[in-house]
């Protein structure tokens, strides 16, 4: 088992972040983890507390903008390449459901369904 991200506030304002992975030395690892929290986000395989999650996610990418050098230009780079793997995404997601999965995906405020 990997750690991926994992974050720990030590008081008032001194959090801490720590992950067995290591982007910098493996740039790729960035695309496979896009497509394996795409997967996960979208099928039963997502933990069942997503609206916590997603919410950490959130705050987490607002706080990343907030401190940017470029915060317009990261912005841009980010909707590019989002949208690049979303129709990566969707393809791959029609030809799964043509073969009988089922995918789930969570807007914010939503939790998955019970089944």
């Amino acid at each position: 088992m990997k750690k991926i991200l994992e974050i720990y506030q030590y008081g008032e304002c001194d959090l801490r972040f720590n992950s067995d992975l290591e982007p910098s030395l493996h740039p790729e690892m960035v695309v496979n983890l896009v497509s394996l929290f795409s997967g996960s986000m979208m099928t039963s395989l997502w933990g069942g507390n997503e609206q916590d999650i997603l919410a950490i996610i959130r705050a987490l990418a607002i706080a990343d903008l907030a401190v940017s050098v470029n915060r317009k230009e990261m912005i841009k780079e980010l909707d590019r390449h989002s949208e690049k793997f979303a129709g990566l995404i969707y393809k791959a997601r029609r030809e799964m459901e043509q073969k009988g999965g089922v995918f789930f995906v969570p807007v914010p405020g939503m939790t998955k369904p019970k089944n």
